[in-house]
């Protein structure tokens, strides 16, 4: 007799499970959970017998992994709703800037916060994001740009996995802009995040991964390298923001970096690309910072797909180009703007997704030994995830096995 804790029954399960069948869908499936994590999936005519233990009949749900959200700036304080209409109004974002807004209004305001109000505020953020079924949220810093504004953003972040039962990856983005106290002096400023701010992030836990902006208004390819082999030094996996504006190298740096991720990726070349399918790399497309800014260069999608470059979407929520706390609607906009299918958008947030967190070992497919991190829906088939915009099926979601939300 299995000891398990709990057995869902009478469901159909998309597995995400990369095989011949689509979707990795089982029929008429249940799934076992002990312990926090999936002791069996399957057909429920194979059950073992004699199964003693909690069950719970889903009336023919779909079950597939909990989304996955693993390109986030959630922690910030304030908002950019007031430039958001000025731009709408013709005004340039250089102007915008001039008259000391853009990211350095944000930088600001996250500077001018408490730890408690960052985390009142990042919270109802999520709160969102777990109403659609996501269980798995990274978070970078990068809004704080010295010693204790990174360490508060690192600190909140981690804070709100305790209040929210989500899962939160940390990502340090230190090198995101040059700060005001350091402007002209970009090297220096490297300087100080590698021998002050990321050793003592490291110190206290708050770092999973280190990411860095790496184009002609933030940083080049040589100053980011410092910093990854800070990062390397630290044993501590990189990721980056890549060729989002230019072909400024970026994936090519990432992938020689054997980073987990490449993101956003509009004016990679096929060059770059063959970089990361070599590398093992993840490709993580951004299309709500796309739709804000209204660019009109498409990642390299055909490419990535040739190479065989595995890709993710995700959020970028972030108060100046990505204001989006809705990773189904991301995915959405991700068959409209960048031409993925539904499958690819549902393996973008689950398996894919993980992979880009360096946690594809523990969760993003419905398999044994995995994470019990599971999303119920009231849907027909897991293509409807994507095909609706704006309707919400989440019927129930289970993070380590435990129930944490029910319709």
């Amino acid at each position: 007799m299995p000891p398990w804790d709990l057995l869902l029954t009478n469901a159909h399960i998309a597995t995400m499970q990369v095989g011949d069948i689509a979707y990795g869908i089982i029929g008429n499936g249940a799934v076992g959970i002990e312990d926090g994590k999936i002791a069996w999936v399957g057909p429920e005519s194979e059950l073992p017998s004699r199964i003693n233990c909690r069950k719970i009949s889903l009336n023919g749900r779909w079950l597939t992994p909990a989304l996955i959200d693993c390109h986030t700036h959630l922690v910030f304080g304030g908002d950019r709703a007031e430039e958001f209409e000025q731009r709408l109004s013709g005004v340039s974002y250089e102007e915008i800037a001039e008259a000391g807004g853009g990211i350095l209004s944000t930088v600001k305001a996250t500077r001018d916060a408490s730890q408690d109000e960052l985390a009142r505020s990042a919270a109802v953020r999520l709160h969102s994001l777990s109403r659609e079924g996501v269980a798995t949220v990274e978070i970078k810093s990068g809004y704080g740009l010295d010693v204790d504004n990174e360490l508060k953003m690192l600190r909140v972040a981690r804070s709100l996995a305790g209040s929210s039962g989500i899962s939160i990856s940390t990502s340090f983005l230190g090198a995101h802009t040059v700060p005001p106290e350091f402007r002209g002096k970009g090297d220096d400023y490297i300087a100080m995040l590698c021998e002050e701010v990321l050793p003592r992030a490291s110190e206290e836990g708050l770092v999973d991964a280190v990411d860095a902006y790496c184009e002609s208004i933030a940083f080049s390819t040589d100053q980011i390298s410092v910093i990854f082999d800070k990062a390397h030094s630290l044993n501590l996996p990189v990721k980056l923001h890549a060729d989002q504006l230019s072909d400024c190298g970026g994936a090519e740096l990432a992938a020689g970096h054997h980073a987990l991720s490449a993101d956003h990726l509009e004016y990679t070349s096929e060059t770059g690309v063959k970089a990361l399918a070599g590398s093992g790399s993840v490709a993580v497309l951004l299309p709500g910072a796309f739709l804000t800014l209204g660019e009109t260069q498409r990642p390299p999608v055909s490419l990535l797909r040739e190479h065989e470059v595995p890709i993710a979407i995700a959020t970028d929520c972030n108060p100046g180009t990505s204001p989006v706390c809705s990773l189904r609607s991301v995915m959405s906009l991700a068959t409209s703007l960048f031409k993925l299918t539904p499958e690819e958008c549902l393996a973008g947030v689950t398996r894919e997704a993980a992979r880009a967190l360096g946690l594809a070992h523990d969760r993003g497919t419905l398999e044994t030994g995995k994470r019990a991190d599971i999303a119920v829906w009231d849907i027909g088939h897991p293509r409807d995830l994507t095909y609706w915009l704006g309707l919400n099926e989440l019927s129930d979601l289970f993070i380590g096995g435990r129930e944490i939300f029910r319709s």
